[in-house]
């Protein structure tokens, strides 16, 4: 420690410089700019500039107040009132109930409900250790909205179905989650023909990559 008062300034700077950049995480802060909603962005950088301006502590509070309200603005904007029949208590009388309905061979079906506002990998664990199938249908009918942090959880899912070679096709996404996905590149890659507008439509789709993968295989 003696010695630490010899280090020349500038020296010192340069090596705060280097621990301020390996810390500050702007490949994230990217990745949140391009793929993000405007109101997890406008959070984000007024964070930012309560931090430089106040201090941590303060720059917390506002975020977290700030955070509170958009996301009461948002479950306000995507609540809607249908005049039909979706999840209903007699599943035998719901026409959407999966389990009315014939799934081809070697494909699942996992329903997503509520918005996806966190982690949503574990809840997909179970149905990802079953390696027994090449289809993975994710119903997403009951899904409100989505942040960046849903659509993340996504990619993962996809990431970790291409490894073992499944095929994933989104049913009846509707339209913040549509937008949030298509910002984000995410429709890209899992590809436009595999959102499918109806679970019927879905399960048609699977047949055909079902196919595929059979005459693929002979």
């Amino acid at each position: 420690m003696p010695y630490a008062k010899l280090i020349p300034m500038p020296t010192i700077a340069a090596i705060l410089f280097i621990v301020a950049y390996n810390m500050c995480g702007w490949k994230n802060i990217l990745n949140t700019c391009r793929s993000a909603p405007k109101s997890d962005i406008i959070v984000l950088f007024v964070t930012l500039i309560f931090t430089v301006v106040f201090d941590l502590v303060v720059a917390i509070g506002v975020g977290l107040v700030l955070a509170s309200l958009l996301f009461m603005k948002r479950m306000a904007d995507v609540t809607e009132a249908h005049n039909w029949i979706d999840v209903t208590d007699d599943e035998d009388t719901d026409p959407d109930n999966i389990s009315l309905k014939k799934i081809p061979d070697n494909t699942r079906v996992y329903e997503i409900n509520g918005p996806m506002f966190f982690a949503a990998s574990d809840k997909f664990g179970y149905v990802l250790d079953d390696k027994k199938f090449h289809i993975l249908i994710i119903r997403m009918r009951n899904v409100p909205a989505i942040d960046s942090t849903g659509v993340e959880e996504l990619k993962n899912i996809v990431k970790r179905c291409e490894k073992r070679d499944i095929k994933v096709i989104f049913s009846h996404v509707n339209e913040q989650p549509m937008r949030a996905m298509t910002k984000a590149g995410f429709t890209e890659r899992v590809g436009k023909d595999n959102f499918c507008d109806h679970i019927d439509t879905a399960l048609l789709r699977a047949e055909a990559l079902e196919r595929s993968i059979a005459a693929a295989k002979n």
